[in-house]
């Protein structure tokens, strides 16, 4: 079913940890009924602890909470840091577990790379930001830049059903179907919509390997194809496919003002190889591309015009784009828009490097054939990703530790999915 947009929504743009952080953790401190987290990666360090400690009061405290981490993205979290949690009644969910033969985990093409949090059906968050210390400035050199945004209005309800559907749907995998319906009964979503808690319209998106294969790619492209003064994407894994590139391509030469911050500290040589073809290609057509290189960027945000926004976990490569389970929030909102508008503004005067033909110097040779390669693979590889298993990864309780009791197993992936 096509997403509609839905009135009324307050959205507070949060920059980085510092922000983030503290109104994720007063949130949950005070939870009455139910919290819900999803995260890629959860660490064992001071940001994990906090959320270990909000988590287990809110427990104790008679809410049910739930979260749920990806096998791959948080692989190594101790026994002693689990058994805390579900010594208080937490349910700790593990996203796509199984075998690790030689050592290796194979589920690296399907991983769940959502963040959101929802807490008494009142208020979410949703975008970038794991649960670890590296999205912390005190953190260092390497701290990442990355954004998230607290909701509060009707959108909070969509974003509610969503995260039930994907737990609910583990029912068809688990033996203790009646236990867990019963253990579930009192929180389950419930159809009418919350009452307005703002002026903005807003949709949330999501893709999976389902239903929604390319639902926040389509909203992007639909928001290039009408924008008329200004595009402004920060990214930090950029690599779209080629419709992408051809309608960014056409905004530039329309008139439209085309901006990019992209990542200038790549963490794989690959991506650095393939963005010599990319950037000459896109800089003939008049876009305007900076590195940022103060620290590593982690964002997922865009600005088109001035009143289209979008802030979440999917990047524009070709993990998320063609695999990763992904969540982001689409807003149509002035003044939301002229504040996120603003930060990239700053990120853009103050902490990159302008990227321009004299600067990148001419491609040839053997680094040209490298660059194209490497260009034309990143580019059809969402196209040759259809071909691959479209497995939808389970969702299975974290394994206890020896004495300890187990909780209703179950397993599964949203239908109306990430």
């Amino acid at each position: 079913m096509e997403k509609r947009w839905i009135p009324g929504n307050d959205f507070t743009l949060l920059e980085n940890g510092e922000e983030f952080f503290p109104r994720v953790f007063a949130s949950i401190a005070n939870a009455k009924r139910e919290v819900v987290v999803e995260t890629f990666i959860l660490f064992e360090d001071k940001v994990g602890l906090q959320l270990q400690e909000a988590l287990i009061a809110a427990a104790r405290r008679g809410a049910q909470v739930d979260i749920t981490v990806d096998d791959w993205g948080s692989p190594d979290l101790s026994e002693r840091f689990l058994d805390a949690l579900r010594a208080a009644g937490v349910r700790i969910h593990s996203f796509n577990p199984g075998p690790r033969p030689f050592g290796l985990r194979p589920h690296l093409l399907r991983r769940m790379h959502r963040k959101i949090v929802v807490v008494d059906r009142e208020v979410a968050f949703v975008g970038g930001i794991n649960y670890s210390a590296d999205h912390l400035a005190d953190y260092g050199p390497e701290a990442k830049q990355d954004y998230a945004v607290e909701i509060r209005g009707p959108l909070v309800a969509d974003i509610h059903r969503f995260c039930h559907a994907a737990l609910a749907e583990g029912q068809r995998y688990q033996r203790e179907k009646r236990q867990w319906w019963r253990s579930r009964k009192q929180v389950r979503a419930t159809p009418e919509q919350l009452e307005p808690a703002g002026g903005a319209d807003a949709m949330f998106v999501t893709r999976d390997n389902r239903r929604h294969m390319d639902d926040i790619e389509r909203h992007y492209l639909i928001a290039l194809r009408s924008a008329k003064k200004r595009i402004i994407i920060a990214n930090a894994y950029f690599f779209p496919g080629y419709r992408f590139i051809r309608e960014l391509k056409r905004a530039a030469r329309r008139g439209v003002d085309v901006r990019l911050i992209l990542q200038g500290q790549p963490d794989m040589p690959f991506v650095k190889i393939a963005a010599g073809m990319l950037y000459h290609n896109l800089l003939r057509a008049g876009v305007r591309i900076y590195e940022y290189c103060e620290r590593p960027l982690h964002g997922k945000v865009a600005v088109m015009d001035d009143d289209w926004s979008t802030v979440g976990s999917s990047n524009l490569d070709p993990m998320s784009l063609s695999f990763n389970l992904e969540a982001n929030v689409i807003i149509r909102d002035r003044e939301f828009t002229r504040t996120l508008a603003a930060k990239l503004d700053k990120l853009m005067c103050n902490a990159c490097n302008q990227v321009t033909e004299q600067t990148l110097g001419e491609l040839k040779g053997w680094p040209l054939v490298q660059s194209f390669l490497a260009y034309h693979f990143t580019r059809r590889y969402p196209r040759w990703a259809q071909w691959l298993p479209r497995h939808v990864p389970r969702l299975l309780p974290t394994a206890p530790s020896a004495g300890k009791p187990v909780l209703p197993a179950f397993a599964g992936a949203a239908k109306e999915k990430g």
